[in-house]
């Protein structure tokens, strides 16, 4: 650049933003001042190639810490976020540079053998609410996310069509550059060419020799029967592309399970509550429950059931997650003591309880009876 405009300041962000306004307030400008939407203004293409000269530098942790520090002359030659290090001495380029120079050869690999492959592209997350029955059934799904693609005016090579790449000349291709503090060799990726070991000689105007834009993609993909709440999707090769050619990353898509009016789960087992009269408690039947197989299931009552005993119905609970059967559904029961009667009705429990001799109730008859004895 000609002038040095604060990189903050065309990104229109304060120097405390987050990654994430960073990216969002680029994305705005970069689709503002792109040249496919002002053909021929020049100063509309200035503007482009500013704001991405600033956002290539604050979206990586390492170049925004130097600028931090050190403003515009951190990239200038033998600035310290040019490769001469910041205190005038030996850029050690991090632990993990240090580590593979020192130990390199031990750990099966020479040190600076050849051009270091560029990175894949970063995985990205997608979180996703679904229904029970979703999870029953599983279904055909699409979500729409903002993700980097392989630019298709380079084909992803990051080069303006019909021109090529040239050995970079500050590691003379080998990816790695080396600096020496006393005895010890230390190497790190060549800031030249980011460790590619090769140089754009005329960068693809879309996508600013990147191989990569930015757009909107609508991704299908399929929900399998049986998933539960966290379970975690891969859809391979759909995360962010890769710098000029790399592969892409990973698209992970989280599902969360929506709350279920009727159904609780635990792994393949359902779980409902069913209140049911006092007549059916006493005297048996059947209830109805549907399931969310769509399927009417018959639950039998025997004689006698007390409120919270638990029925079961074998193969009626979730389906087991790429395998094959269902799991169980539980059905706690709950007797409800009737709240409004007619004159009939009433009439009839009176006789009722004239009957009664105590036997058939014995939890009641027994309870009340270690009262009294306790009671003297």
């Amino acid at each position: 650049m000609s002038t040095e405009i604060d990189y903050y300041e065309l990104l229109q962000c304060e120097r405390t933003a987050d990654d994430a306004t960073i990216k969002s307030s680029y994305r705005k400008l970069a689709m503002k001042y792109h040249p496919d939407k002002n053909a021929g203004c020049k100063d509309s293409e200035a503007k482009f190639k500013a704001i991405s000269e600033a956002y290539d530098c604050l979206k990586d942790p390492q170049k925004r810490a130097a600028y931090d520090r050190f403003g515009h002359a951190a990239f200038r030659n033998g600035g310290p976020g040019a490769g001469g290090g910041f205190g005038g001495g030996a850029d050690f380029g991090g632990f993990s540079d240090i580590f593979e120079s020192v130990f390199g050869e031990f750990m099966g690999g020479r040190a600076g053998g050849g051009a270091q492959q560029v990175r894949r592209g970063a995985d990205l997350r997608y979180d996703l609410e679904i229904t029970l029955e979703d999870a029953f059934h599983g279904k055909s799904d699409e979500i729409t996310v903002d993700v980097s693609t392989a630019c298709d005016t380079c084909e992803g090579t990051g080069a303006t069509p019909g021109t090529g790449h040239r050995h970079c000349a500050m590691c003379g291709g080998a990816g790695k550059v080396r600096s020496q503090q006393g005895p010890f060799v230390f190497e790190r990726s060549c800031p030249g060419c980011n460790g590619a070991g090769a140089v754009i000689t005329d960068p693809c105007v879309k996508c600013r020799g990147e191989g990569r834009v930015e757009t909107t993609r609508t991704i299908p993909f399929e929900i399998p029967p049986g998933v539960d709440h966290g379970t975690k999707l891969r859809l391979q090769g759909r995360g962010e592309a890769g710098a000029r050619g790399a592969p892409a990353g990973d698209l992970y898509v989280f599902l969360h399970v929506k709350k279920h009016p009727i159904f609780a789960r635990e792994g393949t087992t359902l779980f409902a509550r069913a209140p049911i009269s006092f007549t059916t408690a006493a005297l048996g039947g059947e209830i109805e429950l549907p399931g969310l197989d769509g399927q009417l299931h018959s639950i039998r009552v025997a004689p006698g059931t007390q409120s919270g005993r638990e029925l079961r119905q074998r193969g009626a609970g979730m389906p087991v997650l790429q395998g094959r059967g269902h799991g169980d559904l539980v059905v706690r029961i709950e007797v409800e003591t009737p709240t409004k009667l007619n004159a009939r009705q009433r009439e009839l429990l009176e006789a009722f309880r004239e009957t009664e001799t105590g036997e058939e109730c014995p939890e009641s008859t027994g309870f009340f009876a270690k009262i009294k004895a306790a009671l003297g």
